[in-house]
């Protein structure tokens, strides 16, 4: 009678435990997914990080002895085109022959890599009218896209957008903030996130202009209120 009570007292715990592995086991595969999750994050992010390692000092010698600047933020890299030394000041849309050569080297580079892509933004300074603004800079980005073009740049890798005085690098309020602001940039990015760079920029932007920033919404760009009380006579 014992050896019974035994035999069934030792069942009732198999079964207990048992039970206990079965409730406990739907958790464990509940937390890997979120587990796999955030290391195929830091994967590509690692990937994406060893990729502008790679992209950014082939830019910087293409672009060496021009006006151009190459500079890195968190996920891209991005090739700023003054407009005052890239444009010619009486037609204000069309690039000086001096520019040629370095957007030509640029496009030529990038185009050897199939997972670059560029989003093409020109920009105005404050000067003038919104709708003049907004048209110019358009004109600006068109006027540098066609050079990627002419390279063979495939249109699929290749977006732009006039943003004209919505996104400035200073303050309108002076001489040197105007001239900083008067510029294309051209944002290098992989292929896979184009689009969804070009969506970002194609928000309605807000009435008070926002500091220049081509990372996505997770690291937004402060909001300056940009000055326009003094006029110059040079283009937007």
């Amino acid at each position: 009678m014992r050896h019974s009570l035994l035999v069934l007292l030792l069942a009732s715990v198999t079964l207990a435990g048992c039970a206990t592995e079965k409730a406990q086991a739907p958790t464990a595969k509940r937390k890997a997914p979120a587990t796999d999750l955030h290391s195929q994050q830091e994967a590509e992010q690692a990937r994406l990080q060893r990729w502008l390692d790679e992209h950014q000092p082939r830019l910087q010698a293409a672009v060496q002895d021009s006006a151009f600047e190459v500079r890195r933020e968190a996920h891209v890299l991005i090739v700023t085109a003054p407009a005052d030394s890239t444009f010619n000041p009486d037609r204000p849309h069309m690039l000086v022959p001096a520019s040629l050569a370095p957007l030509t080297r640029l496009a030529k580079e990038l185009e050897k890599d199939p997972e670059a892509a560029v989003l093409i933004l020109g920009h105005a300074d404050s000067s003038g009218n919104a709708k003049h603004n907004d048209e110019l800079s358009g004109q600006r980005a068109q006027a540098v896209a066609s050079i990627f073009r002419l390279t063979g740049f495939q249109r699929d890798r290749l977006s732009l957008k006039g943003l004209g005085s919505l996104m400035p690098r200073a303050a309108n309020d002076s001489l040197a903030g105007r001239k900083l602001n008067r510029r294309v940039d051209m944002i290098v990015t992989p292929r896979h996130t184009l689009e969804e760079r070009l969506a970002y920029f194609s928000q309605p932007q807000p009435a008070a202009p926002q500091l220049a920033s081509a990372d996505l919404p997770a690291k937004s760009a402060s909001k300056a209120k940009a000055k326009a009380k003094s006029k110059t006579t040079s283009q937007p």
